[in-house]
């Protein structure tokens, strides 16, 4: 494991190089220092952690005593404290909390700034390759992710250690608060801090720092708080957009244990962890359609909706992002028929157009997939599309709604033949429908596909 700024002994150019590292650091530190300063803070009542203290603390000092016993690695820790300063600042930019709000967005701006000046002045320089201990495959890497990537096997495992002392065990059958070694706030600063490391980081070079950075997310899913489960699920997002599934696959029961144990977790991060959940199971699933992965993971989803069937945010959110896993399963959804019908036709009469869109795109996708066989909701399904375009006049997506029943009714028309014409038999007649029986005997094959 490397660590921070690991030196290569090469100790005179080092010890060079270093020196005039710091000596930017204190540049840029000083403003920081200034703003932070003047910044008005009230600590949040309950507890002794202060955010503003602790980021002072981690801010170089110019004269520091220590730097004539043990230089380099003193100027190493300055590094690192100093980035871990501006990256909670920078990671509070457009928070709202009581924890991060009283934060200046100017100081989260100059605290962003400093970290490319700083990632600039460490990687553009011809004496770089003197002390880091990157390899070849991060040469065409960015100066700043150079930088995160060289902070990460040190502060990890830090921020980690935070996270998880400030969780609540349990130990000889008696549950304590471990809460009380560690405020939560400071998990929660350290989540965030955790968040936008790992966010800087993408493909190809992310995969490399999976055993470094799957524990602490983990860590992070686990913790009560869901301050910090929310950005552990941001981390878990970003990961499954930018690691293969092989990279994943020593943790992959782990990861998705966790997804699942995480989708009732909290109504604030209803659509973090559905995002999450559906990302990494399809990354590392896609080719098993009848892992028992997708079942559980879908029955978990289905008894939230189901216990509250008429949140609009959470219908429409789950909509919006499961698509990737009924794509995935294929045919085995028939096997959900049950549970995802039932839900479809409420939301098909729900009062947004947004939600009756959706359900719309959703039902059509499933019927291509599995050519909706051996079902008994042939006829339920064409009662109910025919009232939805009945309601949709009243509708300000009208047409667009009308149009997306079209394409289903046909479809079904396609797929079921006789079956259809039995549920649609008692709908010919009815003048409010002679368009869409003009478009049925109309439409051909071809206008299905597309």
């Amino acid at each position: 494991m490397t660590t921070i700024l690991s030196p290569t002994p090469k100790p005179k150019p080092e010890t060079k190089c270093l020196s005039a590292i710091r000596h930017n650091l204190i540049r840029l530190s000083e403003p920081i220092r200034e703003i932070l300063s003047r910044a008005q803070y009230n600590p949040p009542q309950n507890t002794t952690f202060s955010l503003k203290s602790t980021l002072e603390t981690l801010i170089p000092v110019r004269d520091s005593p220590s730097l004539t016993e043990n230089g380099d690695e003193q100027i190493r820790r300055e590094i690192r404290d100093f980035g871990l300063c501006c990256i909670a600042l920078a990671s509070a930019e457009g928070e709202n909390g009581d924890l991060f709000s009283w934060i200046p967005r100017k100081l989260s701006i100059m605290a962003k700034s400093a970290l490319r000046d700083i990632s600039e002045a460490i990687f553009s320089g011809s004496d770089e390759n003197s002390w880091c201990n990157l390899g070849a495959e991060f040469n065409s890497a960015t100066s700043e992710c150079k930088f995160v990537v060289e902070l990460m096997p040190d502060v990890l495992p830090l921020l980690k250690g935070v996270i998880k002392d400030s969780s609540i065990d349990s130990l000889d059958d008696e549950v304590s608060a471990a809460s009380a070694r560690v405020p939560v706030a400071s998990a929660i600063v350290a989540a965030y801090q955790f968040r936008w490391l790992v966010t800087q980081v993408n493909y190809p070079y992310l995969e490399k720092l999976c055993s470094l950075v799957i524990p602490c997310g983990l860590t992070a899913l686990d913790h009560w708080s869901p301050a910090v489960k929310g950005q552990g699920m941001v981390v878990f997002i970003h990961l499954a957009k930018n690691v293969n599934a092989a990279e994943l696959g020593w943790y992959e029961d782990v990861i998705l244990d966790a997804c699942c144990r995480n989708i009732a977790s909290s109504d604030e991060l209803w659509h973090h962890v559905v995002e999450m959940s559906v990302l990494l199971v399809t990354c590392t699933q896609r080719r098993n359609p009848r892992s028992s992965w997708f079942e559980r993971m879908l029955n978990e989803m289905f008894g939230h909706l189901e216990r509250q069937p008429r949140d609009k945010e959470h219908r429409i959110a789950w909509l919006e992002l499961i698509e990737p896993i009924f794509s995935a399963m294929g045919l085995v959804l028939l096997a959900h028929f049950r549970r995802i019908f039932p839900l479809f036709f409420q939301w098909m009469h729900a009062d947004d157009d947004k939600t009756v869109l959706l359900v719309l795109e959703r039902i059509h996708l499933i019927i291509k997939l599995t050519w909706i066989r051996n079902t008994p909701y042939i006829e339920r399904l064409v009662n109910e599309l025919t009232v939805t375009y009945k309601e949709s006049a009243t509708r300000k997506d009208r047409e667009a709604i009308r149009a997306h029943i079209v394409q289903i009714l046909v479809l079904l028309q396609q797929c079921k033949g006789l079956k259809f014409e039995a549920a649609w038999d008692k709908h010919r007649d009815d003048p409010n429908f002679a368009a869409l029986t003009s478009s049925l005997v109309g439409m051909n094959i071809v206008s299905i596909v597309q």
